[in-house]
């Protein structure tokens, strides 16, 4: 039995689909406290939820983590349940789950979400946030056992994004830009170790390339070390590297979509 349930999503807040998914939860499992992850992912970004998710499982309770960022909701993919670490994960199998999975130790069990008895009626094949994963995880809350759900599911033919990687080569590491945030700053795939084994240290100045295009961007603590309008690279609070523009927005001001390639060097 666990008391923590977290919702992340893509839902926004202008509706009251987070408030009917909150109310499903209550009626089935009043003792369980709900923490709201995100539900501002950008629609259909299955790449920024799992992000977000991943770097977010860390600081939160054991317990059911509901994530619902489904482009292809009401199509034939699979809902399922993914026991990692202390956690149960319950979402749509399109890889929005992996790298949460990932970071809680791996997979040690999965289930399709296949048993009705579970489930509110009717199921809007639109809402599934609410008819289905909502319910279900209340349902564990209140002590049913996972295998309860539907039949287990062979771990190997879960979806998985693919991981995001940097590559350390002779004075330099090439990476991707992972995500972008809400204030357009540009999370990259480059961990604080890859610029400490190029001999990166804050102050310096790193070269960016992005494509064809050389830039020459200071290594601060913060965004706000450099003026208002100037861009910085700093380590975020994933130990990842990011590119900002203070009181700005690095994405449109560079043209940094995310799983743009960048590579970073030393300045000579």
């Amino acid at each position: 039995m666990t008391s923590v349930i977290s919702l992340l999503s893509d839902y926004g807040l202008e509706d009251g689909y987070i408030a009917a998914c909150h109310g499903v939860i209550a009626g089935i499992s009043p003792e369980s406290r709900i923490i709201d992850v995100c539900h501002l992912v950008p629609s259909g970004d299955v790449r920024r939820g799992a992000a977000i998710l991943a770097q977010t499982i860390a600081y939160l309770p054991s317990g059911v983590h509901v994530a619902v960022v489904d482009p292809g909701g009401g199509g034939s993919r699979r809902a399922v349940a993914v026991e990692a670490g202390e956690h149960v994960f319950l979402g749509p199998d399109n890889g929005l789950l992996s790298w949460a999975i990932h970071a809680s130790g791996g997979a040690r069990a999965a289930y399709e979400l296949s048993n009705t008895d579970l489930f509110l009626k009717p199921v809007s094949p639109t809402f599934h946030g609410r008819d289905l994963f909502a319910p279900v995880a209340a349902h564990l809350a209140i002590g049913r056992h996972p295998s309860e759900l539907g039949q287990e599911i062979p771990l190997e033919r879960l979806v998985s994004l693919p991981a995001p990687t940097s590559v350390l080569q002779e004075g330099c590491v090439e990476g991707e830009v992972l995500s972008i945030d809400r204030h357009g700053n540009a999370q990259l795939s480059i961990g604080s170790g890859d610029l400490a084994t190029l001999g990166v240290a804050l102050g310096e100045t790193l070269v960016v390339w992005l494509g064809r295009r050389r830039l020459s961007v200071p290594f601060k603590e913060s965004f706000a070390s450099v003026p208002p309008g100037e861009i910085v690279a700093f380590i975020d609070s994933a130990g990842l590297v990011a590119l900002a523009v203070n009181s700005g927005d690095a994405s449109q001001r560079l043209g940094l979509p995310p799983g743009a390639h960048v590579r970073l060097s030393p300045c000579p």
